[in-house]
């Protein structure tokens, strides 16, 4: 056999091999390798992994994790491992998970409603990474409170209810600071002039409207609302909010839980900050989170002469309003002879 012909099937046997090589590596890179019936699911990689924890966390999704490993390999991926929430498609292959693993995807986290920080940081502790502990700990942290004009007690008035595009494994720190950023936006010029226009700095603007808030879901009675209590303030009246009232008797009995659909008169003269029928002006921090609409109705009050309201027992859900407490005595009546009719005891 001459030279030539030894070169050609050599040449022809390394090519074959190539060939074979590379179909296998194709195999290996290209072909579906998911194993989950969903269309799509997130993986979840906390901060601090290994790529050890990473293959742990994803075996249940991939179908061989040997064609997954060497593309990672190929791929450099166990040396440039990323914590966070991401996207796995069924069908994939293993160079699209591997470029999965590298693509952060964002939550959509919302909260609104929230009664205390502590629920607060329950909600949002079960949407991100950081779980309501250090939450907790960040938005009491004393540097931050006295830096940004805050106290344990009112700090609840910087989260501004929305729904926020945030990474899943921001730290409690930068969720905070988000928040604080956020805070500052919703306050802009305008607003705050708004509220000086009201006697009110931002965070009694806020302390007001979750007032507002708890006392009706009707959020085209809110502003008629506002307007009451602000007329109040301005009379140096107190504000006489049954909601406080009910707030101030799940503080003491810390039982935030509880339903309480009645306030009787002995509760309104109960010891606390937040009693405002004893206490004249603002109570210290918000009563719950208000929401866009109710802090709109603080800042854009409907101007009238109205001093008193109670639930309306005509349109339910809704208030009766009084420029004199004889007009108030008759509304107020009519509401109690209802709710007694009702059984209601608390």
């Amino acid at each position: 056999m001459d030279l030539k012909k030894i070169i050609s099937i050599v040449a022809v046997a390394f090519i074959s091999g190539l060939l074979i090589y590379g179909g296998i590596v194709a195999n290996q890179i290209f072909s579906k390798n998911t194993k989950f019936s969903e269309n799509e699911l997130y993986v979840y990689v906390p901060t601090g992994s290994t790529y050890e924890d990473v293959k742990n966390i994803i075996t249940p999704f991939v179908e061989n994790m040997n064609r997954f490993e060497m593309v990672a390999d190929k791929r450099s991926y166990p040396e440039n491992i990323k914590p966070g929430r991401f996207l796995f498609s069924k069908g994939m292959n293993s160079y699209q998970l591997v470029k999965a693993l590298r693509s952060n995807v964002p939550v959509n986290l919302a909260f609104n409603n929230q009664e205390r920080l502590e629920n607060l940081a329950g909600r949002v502790g079960s949407q991100i990474e950081a779980d309501s502990l250090s939450l907790m700990t960040s938005f009491k942290d004393s540097i931050f409170l006295k830096e940004n004009g805050f106290t344990d007690e009112n700090v609840l008035a910087m989260f501004i209810p929305n729904t926020y595009e945030i990474y899943w494994n921001t730290s409690a720190v930068k969720f905070r600071d988000k928040m604080i950023k956020e805070y500052r936006n919703f306050w802009n010029k305008e607003r705050t002039e708004k509220a000086v226009r009201q006697g009110l700095s931002t965070i009694e603007a806020t302390i007001l409207a979750s007032i507002v808030h708890k006392e009706s879901v009707k959020k085209d009675e809110r502003p008629r609302i506002a307007g009451v209590y602000l007329n109040r303030m301005r009379q140096g009246m107190p504000l006489q909010a049954d909601p406080t009232v009910i707030y101030a008797i799940k503080k003491k009995s810390n039982d935030f839980d509880q339903v309480i659909k009645r306030v009787f008169y002995n509760d309104l003269t109960m010891t606390s900050p937040y009693n405002t029928y004893v206490n004249i002006g603002l109570p210290p921090g918000p009563i719950a989170m208000p929401d866009i609409t109710a802090l709109e109705a603080v800042l854009n009050p409907e101007k009238h002469n109205f001093i008193y309201f109670c639930a309306s027992v005509e349109h339910f859900g809704y208030h009766e309003f009084a420029t004199t407490l004889a007009e108030h005595s008759v509304n107020a009546k009519k509401y109690s002879d209802w709710i007694n009719g009702q059984g209601v005891k608390r």
